[in-house]
């Protein structure tokens, strides 16, 4: 790791006055930095693999062409060179950066690499062969290579629904239990931020990247440090482990106290709001001033807006400071204005769009609700400003509406307005569900696949869960886990997840005919669902119509194949499964035995999970006891 990191700081300079074979030695140089870098995060993972793999593939070119004339080919070599460093640039991004940033702006992320591949594609346009000596070879490996660019550039690739439903679960919530848990364990553990060694160097990434932004994208950021906090309670650790202050103050550790909930920085000028918590000043009024009515860190809603100086806690951040001589930042002092005096230009876009989702031309109303949609995509203040301009009651009016486009785009457009906790309740005020379930039922195959995401969303809600199973909602959630797309399919068995946690709906699923759809899905490598589709059936087989239907033979056959052959958390919920089962039928018990299941319990009562451990050994003592019954 320290190679790539020397080898990419020496790029960031251009050598002045190079020529074109120094350059060229310069790309190649990049090229064997970027091998080096090693691990990615895994939501930009396979991209950065196929990039690097992209660049690798000019090196042999570029040797053979080092030795050019000095001055042959420069602009094109100066252009491949800088497009060669955001290339490197964006791979360090990938693997030291923030997981949890990656995660949230994944979309954005993507962006940057069609950036890197048009900088790259133009470059090589420009390439003159004749004048370089670019052997025929060469020329079709460029042209084949520039012809690969050109495609991953127009590349749009399909949103990771399942990664989206775990963060707008993880984030809409506090109630960490059932689903709210489960998603944020799968979250954990797709992310890579499950260890205290992982999530220390997660909490370093986000200084770094609080620090970077200046204050900027607060709302965002108290997003990153929510998520963190979720993930280091998961592991056990108590939210103030916090690595020690690094850069200036090596062998300094900050006491948690001293640190702005928001920012992760030493506190200057700390304030203390309603609900008694203490932040910056200067944060914590971005984030009211972002329309902001909550307390960051409880999710209380704040009963006034005053700001009270902590003078106390001041005073021992002070005293501390002296005592280690340690130099508080000095914070530049920036006029006050007043809020809402010049609307920002996306407040109003916002306002005109939501204006037009009720005009009496079609046009103006598709363009509309096609820029809300894109809006609501954005960020969680453009979220805010969509509902308090009133949008929330039109685009419900427009999930009736006979152009299948504008239903698409309104349902899409809900489904993001409903990452925020206070508009899921807004939307279901509203009475959307019924309109939802409907486009599920008919809607375009897009329409289908958001609707269930937002069925999923809004029964975060507990009243939802039991209002969507009485509107009829889970048969056409099971017809889209039968014959749905692959992402349709993840949608549908997400949404089905939640809405099973309500005891009345697991037997209206069961009657749907979810279990062979299920089934199925366990056995489709290419779903790679194999976790969630077990939890699915754990809950449903705590229902008896549910454990007579999985009680089979083969399916028995299938767990005991899991807990010998799958990953460790394939195991743990397999294990799960037949615990269930075996607790209600000493035959599947026996059952399991005959198809050598016991040997891999021990397996996984030694090595497995925490919780696979204490689920083998709950299976160990009932097979002990199904042996002994004559």
């Amino acid at each position: 790791m320290s190679t790539a990191n020397e080898a990419s700081s020496s790029e960031d300079q251009m050598i002045p006055g190079a020529h074109s074979h120094d350059l060229v030695r310069q790309i190649i140089v990049t090229i064997e930095s970027v091998k080096a870098i090693g691990e990615y995060s895994k939501t930009q993972r396979r991209e950065c693999l196929n990039l690097v793999r992209r660049l690798k593939l000019f090196s042999p070119i570029l040797e053979d062409i080092q030795e050019t004339k000095p001055d042959a080919g420069i602009d094109c070599f100066k252009m491949l060179s800088e497009a060669f460093q955001s290339a490197s640039k964006l791979l360090m991004l990938c693997h030291a950066g923030s997981k949890i940033y990656l995660a949230l702006e994944s979309e954005g992320v993507m962006v940057k690499f069609h950036d890197v591949y048009e900088k790259i594609s133009q470059a090589v346009e420009g390439m003159p062969y004749d004048e370089l000596g670019v052997s025929e070879e060469d020329r079709e490996q460029v042209e084949l290579l520039r012809l690969q660019l050109r495609r991953a550039k127009k590349r749009t690739d399909t949103q990771d629904m399942e990664l989206t439903m775990d963060l707008m679960v993880a984030l809409s919530t506090n109630n960490e239990r059932n689903a709210d848990c489960a998603s944020v364990e799968r979250l954990a553990s797709k992310l890579d931020l499950r260890t205290a060694e992982e999530l220390d160097m997660e909490t370093l990434a986000i200084q770094k990247l609080v620090k970077e932004r200046r204050g900027h994208c607060a709302e965002n950021t108290q997003q990153i440090i929510f998520l963190l906090n979720k993930f280091k309670r998961l592991a056990g650790l108590a939210e103030d482990r916090m690595p020690k202050y690094h850069k200036k103050h090596p062998s300094v550790e900050i006491p948690h106290d001293f640190l702005c909930p928001i920012t992760l920085e030493i506190m200057t000028d700390p304030v203390i709001v309603s609900t008694g918590q203490t932040y910056e000043r200067e944060s914590i009024q971005q984030w009211l001033d972002s329309n902001n009515q909550s307390c960051p860190k409880t999710g209380h809603i704040l009963t006034h807006f005053s700001l009270a100086p902590n003078f106390a806690l001041k005073n021992l951040i002070l005293q501390w400071c002296e005592n280690n001589n340690f130099r508080l930042p000095e914070k530049e002092i920036k006029p006050y204005a007043e809020p809402d005096q010049n609307p920002s230009a996306t407040d109003v876009e916002i306002t005109f769009s939501v204006q037009n989702l009720c005009s009496s031309k079609l046009n103006e109303q598709r363009d509309a609700v096609k820029k809300i949609r894109m809006l609501s995509k954005e960020s969680l203040e453009n979220r805010i400003l969509i509902a308090n301009r009133g949008g929330i009651p039109a685009l419900v009016q427009l999930l009736s509406y006979p152009d299948s486009k504008i239903q698409e785009h309104a349902v899409t457009a809900l489904l993001n307005l409903s990452i925020e906790e206070s508009n899921k309740k807004l939307i279901s005020k509203e009475d959307a569900i019924p309109a939802i379930v409907e486009i599920l039922q008919k809607g375009r195959v897009t329409a289908q696949e958001n609707s269930a995401a937002a069925l999923f969303s809004l029964s975060m809600l507990d009243e939802n869960k039991v209002k969507i199973g009485s509107l009829n909602g889970i048969p056409p959630l099971v017809d889209l886990l039968r014959d749905g797309t692959i992402r349709g399919k993840k949608d549908a068995i997400t949404a089905l997840f939640n809405l099973c946690l309500n005891h009345s709906n697991k037997a209206k699923a069961i009657e749907a005919g979810i279990v062979i759809p299920l089934l199925k899905v366990l056995e489709d490598k290419k779903l790679d669902m194999v976790n969630e589709t077990l939890s699915l059936l754990l809950i449903l087989a705590s229902n008896p119509e549910g454990r007579q239907e999985l009680g089979q033979l083969p399916f028995i056959d299938t767990l005991v194949r899991l807990i010998r052959d799958g990953t460790p958390k394939n195991k743990e919920c397999a294990t799960a499964v037949l615990v269930e089962l075996g607790l209600n039928n000493t035959n599947l018990i026996l059952a399991a035995l005959q198809y050598g299941v016991y040997d891999n319990l021990v397996e996984v009562a030694k090595s497995g999970t925490e919780r696979g451990q204490r689920k083998a050994n709950s299976m160990l003592r009932l097979m002990a006891k199904a042996e002994q019954i004559p």
